[in-house]
């Protein structure tokens, strides 16, 4: 890559990581409940509110940067402290992200040209970002990097899982920097989460495991959604297939839950929405890509929810995969999208 920041082996951007850090102290930021500490949010749509709710019913204060008034005010009645001011959260030892996209967390991190109005700025050696978006492997070395460089922490958390998963605590935890910011970040996680994996010092590999997964989850409902759908062609119920499949050789949770919405024609509006889902299969594909694997069959998935973006349904999330299935094979929708919260 000619990009400099990106031509840094790992090690090196691992080694960097772990220099500089001692303004915060350990105890506080062991102790994220001690009195007037206070962990900073940016990106609280409806992942992050619900991350965000469940820390503060754990004890925890917060501050949240926010982009509009109206956002302050709605927060406040969740007990959330919120400011347009980024400079706000320069006293916090961890900031958390919760953005949608490579291009955002950049802006949010870096700020605009020739300003101090990021988060890179703001935040004092020794503080950790800790980010919960899906972004590329690229884009966590070079913020670990410009991190790295003003004594700061880097954090790659991604998360599995919905916001329903999300307001249940029960979202999947998947974590990657210098060991002693994981720890010091893990009460974060207890609260948001019901497991942490924690992937090794390298934020760029949270990052490639989460869009794996991503891949595989697109893939797997693609060929369920064709699977279902021939069933039904045949006059054959969509229930009693995916029945009879859940509880033999296919019982796992992507079976059950999208097949429950593709058998029962449940196609959520908001939450993960197909152009989110394309981003990540986009970005998975492109790192297979300068790895040489070839991953035909996500390609396959990345064609079905263009294809399905094409339909009309971008604003569906994407269990919508099943009614491209059904449409492709010439069923029509059997029974109108539900506009729901649900993901």
């Amino acid at each position: 890559m000619s990009d400099p920041i990106m031509s840094r082996s790992r090690a090196s951007i691992a080694e960097t990581a772990t220099l500089g850090r001692n303004s915060v102290t350990p105890a506080a930021l062991r102790d994220l409940r001690a009195p007037g500490s206070r962990i900073g949010f940016v990106g609280l749509g409806r992942m992050g509110s619900a991350m965000a709710i469940n820390l503060i019913r754990s004890g925890m204060k917060m501050v949240a940067k926010v982009r509009r008034q109206e956002q302050a005010t709605e927060l406040a009645t969740l007990g959330v402290e919120a400011s347009l001011d980024i400079s706000e959260l320069r006293d916090c030892p961890v900031v958390i992200t919760s953005l949608p996209d490579d291009a955002v967390v950049r802006h949010v991190v870096l700020g605009s040209e020739g300003g101090r109005d990021g988060l890179l700025d703001q935040l004092g050696p020794g503080a950790i970002h800790l980010s919960t978006s899906t972004i590329s492997p690229g884009a966590a070395s070079e913020l670990a990097l410009e991190h790295a460089l003003r004594g700061q922490g880097y954090v790659a958390a991604p998360v599995l899982g919905s916001p329903d998963a999300a307001k249940a605590q029960a979202l999947y935890v998947l974590a990657a920097g210098a060991a002693d910011d994981v720890d010091r970040c893990q009460p974060i996680f207890d609260v948001i989460g019901q497991r942490t994996f924690r992937i090794g010092v390298d934020p760029a590999d949270a990052s490639l495991v989460k869009l794996a997964a991503n891949a595989l989850t697109a893939v797997t409902m693609e060929v369920l959604g064709e699977v279902l759908a021939l069933g039904r062609k045949r006059g054959l119920d969509p229930r009693d297939v995916l029945s009879i499949l859940t509880q033999t050789l296919h019982d796992g949770r992507v079976h059950k839950l999208y097949g429950g919405k593709f058998a029962s024609a449940q196609y959520a509006a908001g939450g993960f929405v197909l152009p989110l889902a394309l981003k990540d299969i986009r970005l998975a594909l492109a790192e297979a890509e300068s790895e040489g694997v070839p991953m035909p069959s996500v390609g396959v998935a990345r064609d079905r929810l263009l294809a399905g973006i094409a339909h009309g349904h971008a604003h569906l999330d994407w269990s919508a995969l099943g009614l491209v299935a059904v449409e492709e094979a010439g069923l029509g929708t059997p029974i109108r999208p539900q506009v729901s919260q649900g993901s």
